[in-house]
């Protein structure tokens, strides 16, 4: 994930002090402005929807639960051919805000990849904004490719080599010799 104060292009934060006991329950779309700004920010060719439905929930101790989902129409360049490869993303995300140091309190046993990430509640904030836009990153395909295109290139030089004699086997000789 991005680095907890790094700005996100998507500027929908919640102030604690606005949510009420009982939660805050939104829905949101993306505007065109801050969906080309996203494209631009993860270099990809567009983001021609997105959309959020979040819920943030008090927790007792001070803290927040935000979880939701997102949905988003995305385009890159296929990884082979650089033509726009079209994806669909349906992701969702599970987000607890603390106040204070975060981090596993000795003697637990705890797995990164286990139950929900918790961040620093920073600023009297929760920015859900950076965590769409996290959420998305991490839900775009790394290699994208247009469907029947393989990657089927050759090194010319390492297939001269194969068909030569290992410079080593002369050695090899010599050594059964002994």
């Amino acid at each position: 994930m991005i680095e907890a104060n790094t700005p996100s292009t998507l500027d929908w934060a919640h102030e604690v002090k606005d949510i009420p006991e009982s939660g805050l329950k939104r829905e949101r779309a993306a505007s065109a402005e801050e969906r080309r700004q996203i494209a631009q920010a993860l270099d990809i060719l567009d983001v021609a929807d997105l959309k959020a439905n979040y819920r943030i929930a008090r927790l007792a101790g001070g803290g927040y639960h935000l979880t939701g989902s997102i949905t988003a129409d995305a385009a890159q360049p296929c990884v082979v051919t650089l033509e726009p490869v079209s994806e669909k993303l349906d992701e969702n995300f599970d987000v607890e805000f603390w106040p204070g140091a975060v981090g596993v309190e000795s003697g637990q046993d705890a797995s990164v990849l286990e139950g929900r990430d918790v961040e620093p509640l920073e600023r009297g904030e929760i920015p859900v904004g950076r965590i769409v836009f996290e959420t998305l990153s991490a839900g775009l395909d790394p290699y994208p490719r247009k469907d029947g295109v393989a990657f089927d290139w050759r090194d010319e030089k390492a297939a001269a080599a194969e068909g030569k004699s290992n410079p080593f086997a002369a050695l090899a000789k010599l050594k059964d010799k002994r």
